[in-house]
């Protein structure tokens, strides 16, 4: 009998594109959670989903551990958690049934259920934790197991006697000792199933870890029901040790920092090279940041510490659209970012966001423009989303309809009433991805004839897929004139070829 069973609720089969990719990485919020529980005196399990089957196999983890309390703990730190998939939903439901069935109260905590309480208390849920939640789970346990009273935690939800939904004064727990948890437990998480997908698809095997939790910029798009706009960042010396063990004691050969910003603190990224230098723990390793953060100090910092790869949020080359996101970047440090890291041997990557309100065909030219001239070694490309509890949100809620969630991660349906119906932005994914694709010669799997069909369908399509009626501008915009005969001419010698 354990304490606590923990587990979440994201499982890698049910979301087609991830299966594809094939990229699996252990519920790192989870883990933080157990480390916390721990560390109060718990004992605790692990029902890790993202690889298992939630309904089966979590019946049978049940029966194993007979927990007292089942814990269903989102990970904070996986974007496809954050983007609160209707999937997950369906998951959770079933993962409360079950604990139901054997009498064993529920705790729900993530971001969804902090925007939609009232969904996850009437499917199962009967205690909901909001905010930095370690503490508030911690003292959620140990009153249930004295028996003292549950009322009154900071950032817990509960139903009173007569079903009302009863809010603690302090409504949004914080944890400001979470950079001086111990690192996440690796006893819990089963790392063969891990090693087994990630060496049969990449040959390498990659562990993901945090030196940070966190964002204080203010994107007005990026959801922040857990932290908010505070940051906490781990001593440089704990990163570096934790690198350490997990290519020691793990065997792990990368590391995927799944941070919301790295490198924010110029000295620290200097200190943490120090530190993995010192202590033999060089392990290559990709981040996600901004470009404004890459200095040239920090570049080379990153690439002594071991970074081969950045993701960074470009979202838009439109200086107009990035300011109606109030991103707080100028499109000219996206290409000293990708100079810097380019010279530096790293490899720049960048995240595109198409549909956000005002982007138009103008815009839109102006992304793809600056995709072509600073060439990023790959491209990530998501349609905005609105969320609860952001500005973006606020804007277009009467726009939405019944769906307000994707399924799942490759779901990419515009949700509001943007310029264009959904097909064309899909249009225009296909045919950058390919283009950029096609400048790796090892990731080329089309010919450029295939990629001029592709850009040949976005000529077409644009002037049909608008939705508000208005002029975005006219068929030459594409690009240039010679691009488009290109386009035109390709269509044609394949409309030839496919007729004879």
């Amino acid at each position: 009998m354990v304490d606590v069973l923990l587990t979440h609720t994201y499982h890698l089969p049910y979301d087609s594109k991830q299966l594809r990719k094939m990229q699996p990485y252990r519920p790192l919020g989870t883990l933080y959670a157990a480390a916390a529980l721990r560390e109060a005196g718990l004992t605790v399990a692990l029902f890790d989903s993202m690889l298992r089957d939630p309904g089966v196999a979590f019946a049978e983890c049940m029966e194993e551990h007979k927990p007292r309390i089942v814990a269903i703990y989102e990970d904070d730190f996986n974007f496809l958690t954050k983007m609160c998939l209707s999937r997950m939903r369906e998951v959770m439901k079933s993962i409360a049934h079950a604990a139901k069935l054997r009498e064993v109260p529920v705790v729900v905590h993530g971001s969804d259920a902090s925007d939609h309480p009232g969904f996850f208390l009437n499917s199962g849920a009967d205690y909901l934790l909001l905010g930095e939640a370690e503490n508030t789970l911690v003292a959620l346990c140990t009153a249930l197991f004295s028996g003292g009273s549950s009322y009154g935690i900071a950032g817990l939800l509960q139903r009173d006697a007569t079903g009302g939904i009863v809010r603690s004064e302090d409504a949004t727990s914080r944890n400001p000792d979470w950079e001086r948890l111990p690192m996440p437990p690796l006893d819990l998480t089963d790392f063969a199933p891990y090693r087994q997908a990630w060496e049969s698809h990449h040959r390498f095997f990659s562990v993901n870890m945090v030196a940070s939790r966190g964002c204080p910029f203010r994107c007005n798009w990026c959801a922040k029901p857990i932290s908010g706009k505070k940051f906490h960042l781990r001593p440089a010396a704990d990163v570096a040790e934790e690198m350490r063990q997990l290519k020691v004691n793990v065997g792990a050969q990368h590391i995927w920092f799944s941070d919301d910003v790295f490198a924010l603190n110029q000295q620290w990224v200097k200190e943490l090279a120090h530190e993995v230098t010192a202590r033999h723990a060089y392990l290559p390793f990709k981040i996600q940041t901004r470009a404004d953060l890459m200095t040239d100090q920090t570049v080379a910092a990153l690439k002594i510490a071991g970074c081969t790869e950045i993701w960074m949020g470009v979202e838009s080359g439109s200086q107009k659209v990035l300011d109606a996101m109030d991103k707080g970047l100028r499109v000219r440090e996206v290409e000293e970012a990708r100079r810097r890291l380019k010279h530096a041997g790293i490899r720049a990557c960048f995240f595109l966001q198409f549909g956000y309100p005002g982007e138009r065909w103008k815009e839109l030219q102006e992304t793809i423009a600056l995709v072509r001239t600073t060439r990023p070694d790959d491209i990530g490309i998501s349609f905005s989303y609105p969320l609860p509890g952001t500005p973006f949100y606020e804007r277009v809620q009467p726009q939405l309809g019944s769906k307000r969630n994707w399924t799942e991660s490759d779901d990419l349906c515009i949700l509001f009433e943007a310029e264009y119906e959904t097909a064309f932005y899909r249009a225009v994914r296909d045919a950058l991805h390919a283009e950029v694709s096609s400048w790796t010669e090892a990731d080329a799997s089309l010919t450029q004839l295939e990629i001029d069909r592709l850009w040949a369908r976005v000529y077409e399509m644009e002037p049909v897929s608008r939705t508000k009626g208005s002029e975005h501008g006219s068929k030459t915009d594409i690009l240039s004139p010679n691009r488009v005969a290109g386009f035109i001419a390709a269509d044609e010698l394949l409309a030839k070829a496919g007729a004879q």
